[in-house]
């Protein structure tokens, strides 16, 4: 939304959270619900499936986290991916969200939920199981809505959060017939009231600042799930989860689950030492473990890629085969930090489970300033792109579909995703230069590749620029195909703003096959921002080759490689940068979760420009009618048809381009069933654990359907 850097708990898209524009073409998609047919996800979740007949009672789950999360409520501007991971196993969701990413009823939680009214008012009712209980034994009920209602509706500023999208809509809770029935009316209608009280807080964390703010930052004293807080570690970096007694639905199969804060570059060595039973992975990782097994002659990881065979992710015209294969260097030697003693681990008895995270790859360029400022520049940036081919790089090699994404808004199995891309166009080299001539752009003087030069002698160790036909700061020939090095990705754990986190590194963009553009006497250069820190590298080979897109049109990049603290704060979020590669999350609610990342910008009242979390800086008003539009229908087709409108408009701005859906590699024990790489679908922690002495899932690990 799991992740490099912020997870999908911080993502807040309901809030401040995901590039906006709108831009007059000649025909828009229409996006009616006749021309637009549901669609299924590109991948499946891979998490050996078992009856719980099948699955061992007890045990414990020790599951790898970044860290321990530094506040157990997911409403404040600093809860991340552990934070949403906890509440997910300790507190009441009233929907939860099944395999294509659609919200659906918790039965555990709701008997049912529905509206009742439209006039004059938009009601909900909500109809609660009689069991459902808090662990101290009082029933779930009106009072807590309300106290969660008051605490994020916006209306009381003692109360530090994060977000209160759809809440502030609420004009009123009332209890129904009884505590069990919950009736919430609305001042304004909300469509995506599905979105409310998942995760629902006892009212002794919402009832009152102080506990909101700073007592459920370390704890929660009163929990509601299959599995309650015994301990938060933060010495040792744990986190332990133990079965709710009080719990009324199926029992949990394990009896414990130990969260284990486990820096990315050092999971695979845990779970060779035997300190972990699943962990999330890089790419890469997953590629040291299969070539450590490989290089010893024993058994590569179950259902790991075949990344580093030959018939892996070749770039066109490359000397190796291996060259785009992010742990491996271009010559096939292994890549610095490929082969100390703990990657040279066999994880015997584990498999990797593969799928696609709700969360995709972008290239954002700023229209805020520069030439991006300029629509036509930007749609040229987009009409040079093979975002197949881009793709391909990052998914054919590890065995999953390598489709583009098509919508800013939605993935495949979304009911709101449609392919939208139409409205900027298929890669085009011929008419990307068009747009840039209109654009006033052409063949550069010689004062322009004196200039161009001067910005290569002053772009600094952290940079390095190419520009047609030339050679980058390195000294190494433009001509040639190869990636010119590996730079790893960092883990962003410097704080980006809630909901984005910045994809793996970059190497300089390779030769140019078209001459340098100038206007003005001033060259047409690009600032790529990407972050430097240690973190990742599978995306080398994506930056490298948007670079050579663009020298085919003449455009010249320079990179510019800043710390993993300061890739959002001062460059991202603050404007300084023309193009930069981060990731957004999809949710089940994009009219409410996407406004924020792309509402015009508007100018404040000391003349800055207040621009949400749109970093792109590019917006319509169009585009947020459309939004405003989706919000308030309660007909769900309609809904559907407005977002995809908007995503249109937004395709046709050329503020972000999406690239494609991002991997998820889980290594996980190979006796562990229902758990893994989940894709869209909610975890359900009840159902986890350690396959009967015989057992076998009932399917295989299967990436796609």
């Amino acid at each position: 939304m799991s992740h490099d850097g912020v997870g999908r708990s911080a993502v807040l898209r309901s809030v401040t959270f995901l590039t906006a524009g709108a831009l007059a073409v000649t025909a828009l998609a229409a996006c009616s619900s006749d021309e637009k047919k549901a669609s299924t996800p590109a991948a499946g979740q891979d998490i050996a499936p078992a009856g719980r007949n099948l699955v061992s009672d007890g045990g414990t789950l020790r599951w790898a986290v970044d860290d321990v999360p530094g506040t157990l409520n997911a409403f404040q501007a600093d809860a991340d991916a552990a934070t949403s991971r906890i509440a997910g196993a300790v507190l009441p969701s009233m929907f939860r969200l099944d395999v294509n990413g659609r919200p659906q009823v918790n039965s555990a939680y709701l008997e049912s939920a529905k509206v009742v009214s439209t006039e004059p008012k938009q009601a909900v009712v909500y109809r609660l199981n009689q069991q459902a209980v808090w662990s101290d034994g009082r029933e779930i009920g009106a009072d807590d809505f309300a106290a969660q209602w008051r605490a994020l509706s916006g209306k009381d500023h003692k109360y530090w959060t994060a977000r209160n999208a759809g809440y502030d809509r609420i004009q009123k809770i009332e209890r129904g017939a009884n505590n069990l029935e919950v009736k919430v009316t609305f001042a304004k209608p909300y469509a995506d009231w599905r979105s409310l009280f998942s995760p629902l807080y006892p009212k002794d964390v919402m009832g009152t600042p102080a506990s909101f703010n700073d007592a459920a930052r370390g704890g929660l004293k009163v929990t509601s799930g299959p599995f309650g807080i015994q301990s938060v570690d933060r010495d040792h970096g744990t986190v332990t989860l133990t079965r709710n007694p009080r719990w009324w639905g199926r029992p949990a199969k394990l009896s414990e689950i130990d969260l284990v804060a486990v820096p990315r570059d050092q999971r695979a060595a845990a779970l060779a030492d035997g300190k972990l039973d699943m962990a999330e992975v890089d790419p890469e990782e997953a590629d040291r473990i299969t070539l450590a097994a490989r290089d010893k002659g024993g058994t590569p990881l179950r259902g790991s890629s075949p990344r580093s065979e030959s018939s892996g992710s070749a770039s066109p015209g490359s000397k190796s085969s291996r060259s785009a294969s992010p742990g491996v260097e271009s010559d096939g030697s292994a890549s610095p930090g490929a082969a100390g003693p703990h990657n040279q681990q066999t994880l015997n008895g584990f498999v990797l489970r593969r799928s696609l995270e709700p969360a995709y790859t972008q290239l954002a360029l700023n229209g805020g300033r520069g030439p991006l400022s300029d629509e036509r520049v930007r749609r040229a940036v987009a009409r040079s792109l093979d975002r197949a081919q881009l793709a391909g790089l990052v998914l054919k090699p590890l065995g999953l579909p390598a489709v583009p994404v098509g919508s800013h808004l939605a993935l495949a199995g979304q009911d709101a995703y449609a392919d939208g891309s139409g409205a900027i166009g298929n890669q085009d080299t011929k008419e990307a230069q068009k747009l840039l001539a209109e654009a006033g752009w052409v063949n550069g003087s010689a004062k322009a590749k004196a200039a161009g030069s001067e910005g290569d002698k002053n772009s600094g160790d952290g940079g390095r620029t190419r520009g047609a036909g030339g050679t980058d700061r390195r000294g190494d020939s433009g001509g040639d195909d190869k990636p010119r090095h590996l730079v790893r990705e960092p883990a962003q754990q410097g704080g980006p703003p809630p909901g984005a986190y910045a994809p793996k590194g970059t190497a300089a963009p390779g030769g140019a096959a078209a001459g340098l553009l100038a206007k003005n006497g001033k060259p047409l250069q690009l600032k790529f921002v990407l972050p430097s820190g240690p973190g990742s590298r599978s995306l080398q080979t994506v930056g490298d080759r948007i670079a050579r897109m663009l020298d085919k049109i003449g455009i010249r990049t320079e990179i510019t490689k800043v710390p993993d603290d300061a890739f959002f704060k001062d460059h991202v979020a603050s404007g300084d940068y023309d193009l930069a590669l981060y990731s957004w999350p999809a949710t089940a609610f994009p009219a409410t979760d996407a406004r924020p990342i792309y509402a015009k910008p508007v100018p404040a009242a000391d003349g800055s420009l207040t621009v949400e979390q749109n970093y792109t800086r590019v917006g319509t008003d169009q585009v947020d009618q459309l939004f405003d539009q989706a919000i308030a229908t309660l007909d769900e087709g309609e809904e559907r048809d407005l977002v995809r409108k908007a995503d249109s408009h937004i395709w046709a701005a050329a503020g972000s381009i999406p690239l494609y859906q991002r991997p998820e590699l889980t290594v996980t024990r190979a006796d562990l069933a229902n758990a893994g790489a989940f894709g869209f679908q909610t975890p359900v922690y009840e159902d986890m654990g350690f396959l009967k002495k015989g057992g076998k899932p009932s399917g295989s690990p299967s990436p796609s359907h």
